[in-house]
């Protein structure tokens, strides 16, 4: 690719930046990225180029490499390197060389725990196909030299950890302009025009106001002045994008609209349901052979819609392989302190759980029972006072003999979770049987037995009957407490355990039902902005109360998930690493699955809640998970257009958190709690301003409550 008739000024290289052509490694390309200075050339005429090293010279790879290793954090490059010009052509092998002047925008996806390789992929102008360049900073000398001096500085609450893109865009910032969109926080605009700089940031955005009937008209201009200006990325890319995955085969469809088989729908509520399983089944069925042959090595979510299918390969988000023990062992220095930061270890739990192994240790972790910045002496001594304070409450009501033969209140109560206990997961090995004498012969389940496990379980939740005497105990809590114990399988750790879930839990059983209210009704409102469709179908139904999620909600999809699969959620759930109810998402992503199903199939209350009853343990958690990731950053696209049009500042980092009220639909009295039909999007002073209940949404702050008067029990 270098011309050998002229010479310019390297002012900046980085090594092992490879192209990926196909899904193989072996067929990876390294090459160097540079920034070279035409002779006499001014600052937007410096090229930025990819030269692959299989098109170099001997001496041209040492100079290069000379002025890879001498770059320093101060921009300042103490030699002068003169080589030969990059090609101005695409000619072969991917290489490129691009004038400043002419790079519309460069998109930064930052390495993490689990995708080892950052990667920018930089759009022309013109629109060039240019390939996404790939930083593989382990075999570049110069980023390990760069990550070592950092290292010596590192705390776990700093930033995300350097890579080599980190060094290229500053070496960028000093010879071009470059702006950050607050509307794709990886895009970086390149000398950005005006009218670039009102599409792509709020801090440059005209002082409009907007109706309602225009909000339509708002989101579609934010997404093409997105299209309009993003280049095509790689052929690869697109070639998948050919593959994306659609609705139910056209074949199926046909045969679903035969009058015959509409008539029996309507003359069989139970066919129409029964067809309604069918024709899912057949479109999963579709969907799993094609996603056998889409490949998304690389994916930018810069161009997705913010509605419609929600799979587009441009909005692909990736789950990895979980968290192995040795990994997690890397997490941490010899003294048992974190080496990473708390984002990125979340981050890796986030899109990969954790492996069985580990798990005990981990939960403690996220469950708040140790904290992230201790060490392993600190957390011996931490889960030493832990031990004692849980047998200290124990003992209050295991030596209270009065209580317990006295005290009828208590005694209910004890005998409420014993009935709870002997029903909840008895089709896990640990829970199964009967093998031990039950140790009261007063037990309605004395004749009948238990096992040590079961006694557990129910001794960890009368203790915590007393210790949170404002809540005690509420139907639903030994579905939380057992995944738990099975886990950690010691008492102690296990209760403590159960404690940092409760704080974040113990909303969904007040009794007056505000926490699942409020819930419920994010919900409303994230389906009406997000699924406008499937929301009037709903409503058409009688179904816009989300009854059908309460359950999935209280006890966070516990019934819904098979066994294994509700561990790997719940920990997922845990991180709050995109927002502390990203469960609400999980249940849109289920929604938006099942939207064709439900529209298309189901026309009555009963008919939804009867489909949605019968999905239990036959939905697929891994394209959930991705399905509610991809719904997430498209709902934070939304809410920073909306901001953007009407000139405020975008609240997407982090909310307040509120103590909850009972709703005044509700009369200070208990009942279901469903949704009002508030608005997701109501008129202000003649702008459009995102509900409290969808901006919290946003948050990473988990919610917590005041006031702890438990609900009534719920009767699965």
């Amino acid at each position: 690719m270098p011309s050998t008739s002229t010479r310019g000024t390297l002012l900046f290289a980085k090594s092992k930046v490879y192209v990926h052509p196909t899904s193989s490694a072996k067929e990876n390309i390294p090459g160097f990225i540079a920034l070279v200075r035409p002779p006499g050339g001014a600052d937007k005429d410096i090229l930025l180029a990819w030269v692959p090293e299989s098109q170099m010279r001997s001496d041209e790879v040492s100079a290069y490499t000379k002025v890879d290793l001498n770059m320093d954090d101060g921009l300042h490059a103490s030699l002068e390197v003169l080589v030969p010009m990059p090609s101005l052509t695409l000619i072969s092998s991917y290489a490129f060389a691009v004038p400043l002047h002419r790079v519309y925008s460069i998109m930064l996806r930052p390495p993490s725990l689990g995708w080892w390789w950052g990667s920018v992929i930089i759009h022309t102008r013109s629109e060039d196909v240019i390939p996404a360049l790939f930083f593989h900073d382990a075999e570049s000398q110069s980023t390990i030299m760069q990550q070592k001096m950092r290292n010596r500085k590192f705390t776990p609450q700093d930033g995300d950890l350097f890579w080599g893109g980190d060094q290229f865009m500053k070496y960028l910032r000093k010879y071009t302009i470059v702006e950050r969109s607050t509307f794709e926080q990886r895009l970086y605009l390149i000398n950005p025009d005006p009218d670039d700089l009102l599409s792509f940031s709020p801090s440059h955005a005209r002082v409009e106001t907007v109706s309602n009937e225009s909000l339509s008209k708002i989101i579609k201009d934010a997404r093409w002045n997105v299209l309009e200006r993003l280049a095509r990325v790689t052929r690869f890319s697109r070639r998948a994008a050919h593959e994306v995955i659609g609705n139910s085969p056209p074949a199926v469809r046909a045969m679903l609209n035969v009058p015959e088989v509409r008539k029996l729908g309507d003359d069989f509520d139970s066919a129409r349901v029964y067809l309604a399983k069918w024709a899912m089944s057949i479109s999963e069925e579709a969907e799993r052979n094609k996603t056998k042959i889409v490949w998304t090595d690389v994916v930018g979510d810069h161009i997705g819609s913010m509605a419609g299918d929600i799979l587009s390969v441009d909005d692909r988000v990736e789950r990895r392989n979980e968290v192995s023990r040795d990994e997690w062992k890397a997490f941490f220095d010899a003294s048992g302190r974190l080496r990473v930061t708390v984002s990125e270890v979340k981050e890796r739990v986030f899109h990969g759980g954790l492996s069985r192994d580990i798990r005990s240790e981990a939960w403690l972790f996220l469950l708040g029972v140790y904290p992230w910045d201790s060490s392993q002496l600190e957390r011996q001594s931490i889960m030493a006072a832990k031990r004692d304070e849980y047998f200290r409450l124990k003992r209050q009501w295991w030596d209270d003999i009065d209580r317990q033969q006295i005290d009828t209140v208590w005694k209910d109560q004890r005998n409420r979770i014993e009935k709870d206990v002997h029903r909840t997961d008895r089709n896990i090995p640990l829970f199964a049987g009967e093998d031990t004498p039950h140790p009261d012969p007063d037990s309605p389940f004395a004749n009948i037995g238990t096992n040590v496990h079961l006694e557990q379980l129910k001794d960890m939740l009368i203790t915590y009957n007393e210790y949170n005497k404002s809540l005690g105990y509420v139907q639903g809590m030994s579905d939380l407490l057992s995944p738990i114990y099975a886990v950690v399988q010691d008492d102690a750790v296990a209760f403590w355990a159960f404690v940092g879930f409760m704080n974040r839990m113990q909303r969904n059983f007040l009794r007056d039902q505000s926490g699942m209210h409020r819930q419920l009704l994010a919900l409303d409102n994230l389906v009406q902005l997000m699924e406008p469709q499937l929301y009037t179908h709903l409503e058409k139904a009688d179904s816009t109360n989300f009854f059908f999620m309460f359950r999935m909600l209280l006890v966070w999809f516990k019934r819904e998930f098979k066994w294994v699969d509700v561990l790997r959620l719940w920990e997922v759930l845990w991180t709050d690493y995109l927002s502390s109810q990203f469960v609400i998402f999980v249940g849109l992503a289920i929604l938006d699955k099942h939207k064709e199903v439900i529209m298309e199939h189901l026309e009555h209350f009963d008919e939804v809640l009867k489909y949605m009853n019968e999905l239990s343990k036959t939905i697929d958690l891994e394209d959930t998970l991705t399905r509610a990731e991809v719904l997430f950053y498209r709902f934070q696209r939304t809410v920073d257009a909306i901001d953007r049009k009407n000139k405020e500042p975008s609240n997407s980092a982090s909310f307040p958190t509120t103590p909850l009220t009972p709703h005044p639909s509700m009369n200070g009295q208990a009942g279901l709690g469903l949704p009002d039909k508030t608005l997701p999007l109501k008129p202000e002073a003649g702008k459009v301003i995102i509900s409290d209940v969808l901006r919290e949404l946003l948050s990473k702050e988990i919610i917590v409550v005041n006031d702890t008067i438990p609900m009534e029990g719920y009767e699965s």
